[in-house]
């Protein structure tokens, strides 16, 4: 709609509550992380989340990038974005978020990865 309407999208929670990061895979609660203080927000946790999950961080490891700037380089490239708003708790993640933005994603790696994962698991986290 955002493109049809050429209108702008703000992301908001492009990091599903830092689920893509990788930090809450295999049951984990960091100390301090948002969905270690707040349980409530648990959309972003179970099997089909966390199958999901493992898949987009291991894609992002095998090309050699942090799980996060996998998917906030993917939300930045798209074309009707206007900003992305990132979240960090700790200094090293807001680095890393914020090199994001120099992270050019490939072809072969936004169609084969992550369009793949996409169509294998189109709506994880309902």
């Amino acid at each position: 709609m955002a493109i049809r309407e050429h209108v702008g999208l703000l992301a908001y929670s492009p990091l599903a509550f830092g689920a893509l990061s990788g930090k809450y895979l295999r049951g984990a609660h960091p100390a301090g992380a948002r969905m270690t203080l707040w349980e409530r927000f648990s959309r972003y946790r179970g099997e089909i989340p966390e199958q999901a999950i493992t898949a987009y961080v291991q894609l992002a490891l095998d090309h050699g990038l942090d799980p996060s700037q996998l998917a906030l380089a993917w939300v930045n490239s798209r074309d009707f974005l206007t900003s992305n708003i990132i979240g960090a708790t700790t200094l090293e993640q807001l680095q890393i978020n914020l090199t994001s933005v120099n992270v050019q994603l490939s072809p072969e790696l936004i169609i084969q990865g992550i369009e793949h994962i996409h169509a294998r698991i189109p709506n994880p986290c309902p």
